[in-house]
């Protein structure tokens, strides 16, 4: 959310924040680490209460998106976080599933979901999301993720929620490679099963990591921006995205939490043209990574193979 967007949902549904204004609420999002953003990430989205209030957050960004060029995206929530507060989980769900619907209408963008399991909550809510997320796949959820503290709560106590997501259908696309190290990479692929990656730069440690990443042909979505104003990358400069992909791992690019980061899909492809990658490399990996129906898959590889790259963006500064 917009810091605008995010007073307005508060002030609706009287919840307080740590600021009132727009300005206000930027100062928060000067992180100093990881961990920092997460409390702040968890302060602020403690607004969202209804279901009207789901369904904004989807079209509102879906908007924003398309200003930038997106024609589809696989947006993350996080189910069990608003239930805490006293939502049902059908709720949360309809109100994310409607606004995606809302989205095509709209703004002409394919929004397809992939639910968070929260680490930090019980495992026994992991299972409840990963039901609920197979409940709802004829709306638009295609896969199950993993957010939260990475080092505190490694990929190895979600094994039970991911099996129950794979067999009802549903992709895996944890993070990982972000909060910690390969080890979490690692048990991300083993034992969730992962198709896809959340961030996985930190495979970069371990070279052996990264080809097997580059065989299996799994996809990591980067996000040059959020890297650094978490501090998992020291400056632009030194993101692994360049050797990754050298490496033969295809990478896609993404946001995070645009608002939080003061960021959009411009910038941030930009920064990864800046890094020597091009934005159709970028546009391949997320077409390789996505889980659409053949049908959309179709579509989107028509997109680009009738776009004019090399008219897509001007390469920005890396530091």
């Amino acid at each position: 959310m917009r810091a605008g967007t995010l007073l307005e949902i508060a002030r609706r549904n009287g919840v307080a924040l740590p600021a009132d204004s727009v300005e206000g609420l930027a100062g928060l999002y000067q992180f100093t680490d990881f961990l920092h953003f997460l409390e702040i990430w968890t302060l602020t989205t403690g607004a969202l209460r209804t279901e009207a209030d789901f369904r904004q957050v989807v079209t509102d960004y879906a908007a924003e998106a398309a200003s930038h060029g997106a024609v589809y995206l696989e947006g993350i929530f996080s189910p069990s976080e608003p239930v805490a507060r006293g939502c049902s989980f059908d709720e949360v769900f309809t109100g994310y599933c409607d606004g995606a619907q809302q989205a095509w209408e709209l703004h002409g963008v394919h929004v397809r979901l992939t639910p968070d399991v929260t680490r930090g909550h019980p495992v026994e809510v992991a299972e409840q999301v990963a039901r609920h997320a197979i409940a709802y796949a004829d709306r638009g959820v295609v896969g199950l993720g993993l957010g939260g503290a990475e080092a505190a709560y490694p990929p190895e106590l979600f094994r039970r929620a991911f099996a129950i997501a794979r067999d009802g259908g549903l992709g895996s696309v944890p993070h990982a490679g972000e909060g910690a190290g390969p080890a979490s990479v690692r048990g991300a692929l083993d034992e969730l099963g992962a198709d896809r990656l959340r961030h996985g730069i930190r495979a970069v440690e371990d070279a052996g990591l990264v080809r097997e990443l580059a065989g299996r042909g799994t996809v990591l979505d980067v996000c040059p921006v959020s890297n650094l104003r978490t501090g998992v990358v020291a400056a632009q400069s030194e993101h692994p995205m360049p050797k990754l992909v050298a490496a033969g791992v295809a990478c896609s690019v993404s946001t995070d939490d645009p608002a939080m980061f003061d960021t959009n899909l411009s910038v941030d492809y930009a920064v990864a043209t800046g890094l020597g990658v091009t934005a159709r490399e970028c546009y391949a990996a997320g077409l390789k990574g996505a889980l659409c129906d053949g049908a959309t898959r179709d579509h989107l590889r028509r997109v680009g193979d009738d776009f004019d790259w090399t008219a897509a963006l001007v390469p920005a500064g890396t530091d």
